[in-house]
């Protein structure tokens, strides 16, 4: 990715540059991984989406005005996954802490087993000797970008072929990935290992990434490992039950107000924050809570600049906090004399955790946690119970008469 702008006014013109190609010539090129500074075929928007710098309503918006439902049907497909992948990890949160929990025992396991900790450092640092891998871990270090399709296959790669731990291959995308999303990230490395859709593990091929790289990786058959069976050994249990989703408290018109922005939606404008009673503002830096490790600085990059750009917008002159001492949040907002936080819907993520583990000391002061919820997530959220089939059906159903929310 070049020169990726964390503004809204960047991501509107990377999407008008996008918007001929939304249509057969994505469906034609979208596997395609044509390597670095060469991926037209995609639009590269993901780190903005993921920001809801651009939202997926306006964008699916554009494929639809532009090529109709039947020729945009791939591309819009592509966008609402991320709201699917959302939505079944806001109704399953089991995963995500099982993810984090398994995620420290895989690196306290690293420390314990120092070959298998040289192997992770060397496909992390692109020096596996697969030409393949080592690109694709270059590439996402130097530019927070790689296409779907490498993704997949690095994944598996990861996993299959020099079986390291999956957890931390998640945690390595995450850290560098400037599109980078809990939700979308350990649902995909899931996926790949056979335990989102149990029993199907998605097998890297050589003849296919040799087809979809355009040549430039020559693999032997030989070079990648027989995939027959994925990790599900690992999670006896299977997939946990369906929990109920979470139901956000709104904003109170009538109470002092302290605005909250954080990087899971910076549109905040959307939401005419300036009819509350507003006290205070502040942005909330979070990308370092992706990781126990440290996070690539081009991530918490962008974050500032979207969350800049964001309070901006909204006309706020914004303190600056950072996610370190959960109390702090309680501290500030008393300060201002606030009874309630405002702030865009927190999915299931690391900032959830730490927003939870606020809560206490803004119960002790009377403070309220208060959010407020797009309705493409309250269409889209409870549609994601199972595999994507379901929610795929409801597509044009739910992408009529399209707004920015």
């Amino acid at each position: 990715m070049t020169d990726p702008v964390p503004t809204r006014a960047e991501a509107l013109a990377r999407l008008d540059a996008f918007r001929p190609r939304m249509g057969r010539r994505y469906a034609a090129g979208r596997n395609t991984d044509a390597g670095p500074g060469a991926h037209r075929a995609v639009s590269g928007l993901s780190p903005w989406i993921s920001r809801r710098l651009l939202t997926e309503p306006e964008v699916i918006a554009a494929a639809l005005d532009d090529h109709g439902p039947e020729e945009a049907e791939k591309f819009i497909q592509e966008v609402v996954w991320r709201g699917y992948f959302k939505g079944w990890l806001e109704q399953r949160p089991q995963v995500w802490d099982g993810y984090r929990r398994g995620l420290e025992a895989d690196l306290a396991g690293l420390e314990a087993d120092r070959a298998r900790a040289r192997a992770v450092r060397a496909a992390c640092d692109g020096r596996t000797g697969l030409d393949c891998m080592d690109a694709w871990a270059e590439e996402l270090v130097a530019t927070g970008y790689l296409h779907n399709h490498a993704r997949m296959w690095f994944a598996s790669i990861w996993i299959f072929t020099l079986e390291l731990p999956w957890r931390v291959g998640a945690d390595f995308f995450y850290r560098h990935l400037l599109d980078g999303d809990a939700a979308s990230n350990t649902l995909s490395w899931r996926w790949v290992a056979g335990l989102h859709t149990r029993g199907k593990p998605y097998a890297a091929d050589a003849q296919n990434i040799r087809r979809f790289t355009n040549g430039r990786f020559a693999l032997r058959p030989s070079d990648l490992a027989e995939v027959s069976e994925g990790l599900e050994s690992t999670e006896p249990e299977g997939l946990p039950p369906l929990q109920p989703l979470r139901r956000p408290v709104a904003p109170d018109a009538t109470r002092p107000t302290a605005l909250l922005i954080t990087d899971q939606d910076c549109c905040v404008e959307d939401f005419a924050p300036d009819r509350l009673p507003l006290v205070a503002s502040a942005t909330l830096a979070a990308s370092h809570l992706r990781s126990p490790l440290p996070v690539a600085p081009p991530v918490a990059a962008f974050e500032a600049g979207a969350l800049a750009d964001a309070a901006d917008r909204a006309g706020v002159a914004p303190d600056r906090l950072e996610a370190r001492d959960p109390a702090d949040l309680a501290r500030w907002a008393a300060a201002a004399g606030a009874r309630q936080i405002a702030t865009p819907f927190v999915t299931r993520g690391p900032l959830r955790d730490w927003l939870d583990s606020a809560r206490p000391a803004l119960e002790d002061r009377g403070i309220a946690l208060t959010e407020w919820q797009r309705g493409w997530d309250r269409r889209v959220w409870p549609l994601a119970t199972a595999g994507y089939f379901k929610l795929r059906q409801r597509i044009p159903e739910l992408t009529r008469d399209l707004t920015r929310g």
